[in-house]
């Protein structure tokens, strides 16, 4: 069986050990090219090898999604539009079920299953050795093993008046007012916590009396258990938790339920490093400023440091929160964030009490695959009918930085509101534009001097340039303006260190371009971006240098996409366009904990976390209005109904791989007109297009022809069809235009009638290149607008055509011989270059079916490989061999075949850097040992054996129709050979040889 590609979140960390390392490094060989040869041989105690937790995911349904199946237990997966009852008598007794499985599938390697997730989640936590991982990965019914990584919170001038929420005319009129904005809907904050005394959650306490028909969503106690009836139907119970310095009375009616977990973070955390409660409260600010965002109270007055902000909102006030703190406040020295453990734990215990909406303001390190442990859970939460928002990540504006990139969530970005103008002026004349809060009058001329001259005696350079505490001299700050860099601390930091240095003022400046905050500061501050910032730094480091700190300025283009907002396109997924949406995320005033903001009760707070909840807000206030759409169906309203973000010189923004189908607007979605739904049948075969078995037996669905909102072709040759279907939310005529240049397009039908709501139309959209230009990042955007019924449909598209479509590989044996094969070339000039075949020597090792640790081959790749083709093979075929290869920082793998004596992995065009090779023995009869051998064969391009040639190499193409090449070699000596035949920009394919 051929090995197959999958991926592994951060998986294999913890293989850096194992019993027997082999390092193959290219040397220089006689009659060889630069082949991996054997360089050194290092034997590894087994108790060096460390055992890590990971969470093991297994391939049966979870009781949010288990559609019956198990003699005696009837299905458990809720109706449409209804949330999953984990109460009843077959939940109860399937959730045995799983427990029992999660036991017996960990002692298959000698772990114990240590705590376990049933709901969204069918998965148990272990303490796992390298090879423990490796040899489950190969078990059957284990769908993934991810590591316990941690995790953390993804870091107009009010952003519902933006919105056009709130107004005679807005859009919380038209929902019945504020009180019934969201009214009946739960929104789960997965996140640091609550501050419960923050005015955005003033409610009255929690009663025990049933609610009365006039008010029928009130929540209320029920001994210690929260209930709450739901728009839906279904009904909420949760629990407030108690700990530090949270009691029961800390919930209310608005914050309804709070619980926290953190059995990771406090087992790696001792208490003397914590600067957090153990309990459901907020240390940071974090959690309280995403559910202020999302849910909080209407009309909240607001006045820091002296300034009235006039009144804040929530966007959906009228919904109620549910805590779930996952992520934690370490002190000085001490990790700060979540582990996935802790995470899955939330995600599992917040569908389970009903949760109708999910903010998840949380990212790791890089773009989770598919298959991590949170991804899997947020899958079963979306199927269960939980509408999951997500934060892309704050890494751009770098392109494919995103995390939370999955087809069932809505991955969000950040922009931009109206901002707080302000601006300085240079003692030469020179202004520049900026923004702040904290400049109520003009303040100046003072002098002006930059914080690298003001450095105090022993802070270094960098330390001063971005005014770290304890790094200005107040000798040389006192009465000055002093300019301050912007990263390494946060940025209210910078500005309390200038007060205490006795400065009277701040400008901060970006070294680079990215967004510009109007942070609550300790001094007045204005803040300006790159490239003004080296023109104020040169400046200010000349003599009798001076400058005025002005409340006014020219308005900025807003809304524009933050510079800070990950972008796309995604890496896991090259057919699914990513982000889905953006939303305001930059300089939104909302509630913080006092304890991790300088005692203030509200704060600016800029990142995609902040742009999350507005769109699970937005959720709520849909579900409040169509309890039972399916959160797929909110999603493509919201989508469906955007409009373009600006440049920042005002011009139309058309990226699409950073406004994804573009900026939210809720004046809009409420009349999307038609809708694309997705149904999580769809989502297992998309992940089984992807290549993952999923135990689910629904067939591939490719990414392309997933019945999303947006359209994304990542590799497209020639032409295509792709199939979507639309179901009709106002009844009534649309007729389909397609934008696409360089593309020949067709629509059919291109008109779609519908008599009444709730009506399915399908359709395809064919298209074919034309002009358009070919290549790895030649990508051409553009959309398909369906219009009718007063309603306007769009959904962007984004293709990249291929320079050729060609096999990945081709096989040949014999010393001497041919083969030809088909490709279609793109484009008009067509070189084609072979690569002589390479052999790396066979390494031996030996390995038995006890060896906990397996052996381990570590592979150097170097830049300008072409190919990298693998060998295992035992020396007994009647052996059973299996192996996993890793790469890209252990986040990519292959798995060879479960049942074969002889394992093969390929790697066209692989990345440089280390390759890992786990090889195991899963049955050897008859023996204790199980020798084997292990081959490398890097092509790059130097010697090789024998004589590989294509003809024709030069041929005349006529882009979109086939070519037939011929492979012909000889001389080639015994052993499996690799060689490579190149097209243009580097697309080719692998000839492997015996």
């Amino acid at each position: 069986m051929a090995a197959r590609n999958r991926t592994l979140s951060r998986y294999g960390v913890a293989l850096a050990a194992a019993a027997l390392a082999i390092t193959l490094n290219p040397l220089p060989a006689s009659g060889q090219p630069t082949p991996p040869t054997l360089s050194t041989l290092r034997s590894v105690d087994a108790g060096d090898s460390s055992a890590g937790t990971y969470i093991v995911t297994l391939t049966d349904e979870p009781l949010a999604t288990y559609e019956g199946g198990v003699a005696g237990i009837a299905a458990t997966k809720p109706g449409k539009g209804r949330k999953v009852d984990v109460r009843s008598a077959d939940a109860q007794r399937y959730r045995s079920h799983l427990k029992s499985k999660h036991a017996k599938v960990a002692r298959t390697v000698g772990a114990e299953a240590r705590r376990s997730n049933y709901v969204v989640s069918n998965s148990f936590v272990a303490e796992l050795t390298p090879a423990q991982v490796a040899r489950l990965q190969l078990a059957e019914g284990v769908l993934s093993i991810t590591p316990n990584r941690l995790h953390k919170p993804v870091d107009d001038r009010n952003s519902v008046d933006f919105l056009g929420l709130s107004g005679s005319d807005g859009v919380w009129s038209k929902l019945g007012g504020t009180a019934d904005a969201g009214k009946g809907v739960v929104v789960g904050v997965i996140d640091t916590g609550i501050w419960p005394e923050n005015p955005s959650f003033a409610a009255p306490p929690l009663g025990t009396a049933t609610p009365t028909a006039a008010d029928p969503y009130r929540p209320y106690r029920q001994g210690t258990t929260t209930v709450m009836r739901k728009s839906d139907g279904g009904t909420f119970t949760g629990v407030c938790q108690t700990g530090e310095e949270f009691t029961e009375t800390s919930c209310n009616e608005k914050i309804i339920s709070a619980r926290y977990f953190g059995e990771s973070w406090l087992a790696a955390v001792p208490p003397e490093k914590r600067a957090d409660y153990v309990s459901p409260r907020d240390a940071q600010g974090h959690g309280a400023h995403t559910a202020g965002t999302a849910a909080g109270n209407t009309g909240v007055p607001v006045t820091e440091q002296g300034t009235n902000f006039g009144e804040i909102s929530g966007v959906a006030p009228g919904a109620a929160i549910a805590v779930y703190k996952a992520l934690w406040q370490g002190g000085p020295g001490a990790v700060t964030g979540g582990y996935t453990t802790d995470l899955v734990a939330a995600i599992d215990q917040a569908v389970a009490d009903g949760v109708d909406v999910i903010n998840y303001s949380v990212g790791g390190d890089g773009e989770s695959g598919p298959l991590d442990a949170t991804q899997v859970a947020f899958l079963n939460a979306a199927s269960a009918g939980v509408f999951v928002a997500a934060a892309a990540g704050n890494s751009g504006p770098a392109a494919s930085t995103m995390d939370n990139t999955q087809p069932w969530q809505m991955t969000v970005g950040a922009s931009t509101i109206a901002p707080y103008p302000a601006s300085i002026e240079l003692g030469n004349g020179s202004r520049f534009t900026g923004t702040s809060s904290t400049v109520r009058a003009t303040l100046g001329p003072n002098p002006l001097i930059t914080a690298e001259a003001a450095k105090a005696a022993g802070a270094t350079v960098e330390d001063a340039e971005n005014c770290v505490a304890g790094s200005l001299d107040p000798a040389k700050v006192a009465g000055k303006v002093v300019v301050c860099l912007r990263g390494v601390v946060a940025r209210p930091e910078k500005s309390a260190e200038v007060a205490r240095a006795g400065g009277v003022g701040m400008v901060l400046g970006n070294p680079t371009d990215q967004d510009l905050s109007a942070d609550l500061h300790g001094v007045p501050t204005v803040h300006i971006n790159a490239p003004d910032t080296q023109t104020v730094l040169d400046y200010a480091a000349t003599a009798g240098a001076q400058v005025t700190l002005l409340p006014t300025g020219p308005s900025l283009p807003y809304p524009q996409v933050a510079p800070f907002s990950s972008r796309g396109p995604s890496l896991q997924h090259r057919d699914l366009l990513k982000p889905d949406i953006v939303a305001p995320g930059v300089g939104i005033l909302a509630a913080v904990a006092p304890q991790g903001n300088d005692g203030k009760n509200f704060d600016f707070y800029s990142g995609t976390s902040m742009a999350a909840p507005h769109i699970a807000g937005l959720a709520a206030l849909y579900l409040a209005k169509h309890p039972l759409w399916s959160p797929a169906t909110v999603k493509s309203a919201m989508m469906t109904t955007t409009y373009d973000t600006k440049t920042a010189t005002g011009e139309r923004n058309t990226d699409v791989f950073t406004q994804g189908a573009g900026h939210v607007d809720p004046t809009r979605m409420l009349n999307p007109g038609l809708v694309y739904d997705t149904s999580p049948q769809e989502w297992l075969g998309y992940l089984e297009g992807l290549g993952h078995q999923t135990g689910s037996g629904v067939a591939p669905i490719q990414g392309s022809d997933l019945n999303y909102p947006s359209i994304g072709v990542g590799r497209l040759s020639g032409g295509k069809t792709i199939t979507r279907t639309v179901t009709a939310v106002t009844p009534g005529v649309y007729t389909a235009k397609v934008d696409l240049p360089g593309f020949k397009t067709k629509v059919t039908p291109s008109t779609l009638r519908f008599t009444e709501a709730g009506q399915s139309r399908t359709f395809t959209l064919t298209m074919e290149i034309k002009s358009a230009p070919a290549g790895a990042n030649a990508r051409t955007t553009g959309s398909l607008t369906w219009k009718g019924a007063g309603a306007t449909v769009r959904s962007p598209i984004v293709v990249t055509p291929q320079v050729v479509d060609a096999p990945v590989q081709v096989k040949g044996s014999g010393p001497a011989g041919s083969l030809s094969f088909e490709v279609t070339p793109m484009v008009e000039k067509f070189r084609i270059k072979a690569y002589q075949a390479v052999a790396g020597p066979q390494v031996s090792g030996s390995v038995t079916d006890q060896d906990v640790l397996g052996r381990e081959f570590q592979i150097s790749v170097p830049a300008g490989t072409k190919a990298l083709e693998i060998i295992s093979s035992a020396d007994d075929q009647q052996a059973w061999l299996a192996g996993i290869l890793f790469w890209n920082g252990q986040t990519d793998f292959q798995v060879g075949s479960q049942r074969a004596a002889e394992q093969r992995f390929l790697v066209p065009n692989p990345a440089p850097g280390v390759y890992t090779l786990i090889v195991l023995s899963l049955e050897h009869p008859g023996a204790t040992e199980m020798p084997f051998t292990v081959q490398a064969n890097l092509v790059n391009g130097e010697g090789g054996v024998g004589d590989l040639m294509v003809s024709p190499d030069k041929p005349k193409v006529t882009p979109g129709v086939p070519l037939t090449l011929t492979a012909t070699w000889s001389g080639v000596p015994e052993g499996v050979h690799t060689g490579y035949i190149e097209y243009p920009n580097g697309a080719g394919t692998v000839v492997s040889i015996n």
